[in-house]
């Protein structure tokens, strides 16, 4: 299936407001469920585990158009998927714990998320494209 330039960039920022919003919602119970020590640090990366699982679905699926293949090759693409997301993580939680710092309000923690992820979901589309979910003979 292919899809209009702009159907797959609707689809695409649907899919990563989506995400964005598991992933801020699972920080935000994580939380209300500890509130210690490590508890930004903790809610960052639930809500990380949150985001990853659902966007890599719903690209594979609904973006990419990607066949399920054997284990083995589903696990080196989430893999493959995992290793794109690092340097989109650590800009989105560069932007995430900036704000917290700067401002130490977590509606400021959340904002700078916001800007992270947007900025990361902009290359990690780019980096799955080319690396994870490339066409057969693509390179």
């Amino acid at each position: 299936m292919t899809l209009s330039r702009r159907a797959l960039i609707l689809r695409y920022v649907g899919f990563a407001i989506a995400a964005t919003a598991a992933n801020l919602g699972a920080q935000h119970l994580s939380l209300l469920a500890y509130g210690g020590a490590h508890a930004i640090k903790l809610s960052i990366l639930v809500g990380t585990g949150v985001g990853f699982l659902l966007k890599y679905v719903l690209d594979k699926r609904f973006i990419f158009f990607d066949a399920t293949g054997s284990g083995r090759t589903e696990a080196w693409k989430a893999l493959l998927y995992g290793v794109t997301g690092v340097a989109t993580t650590l800009i989105f939680w560069g932007f995430e714990l900036g704000a917290w710092s700067l401002f130490g309000t977590v509606p400021a923690k959340f904002m700078g998320a916001i800007l992270g992820l947007a900025i990361g979901y902009v290359a990690k589309y780019q980096l799955d494209r080319r690396f994870v979910f490339q066409a057969p003979g693509a390179a």
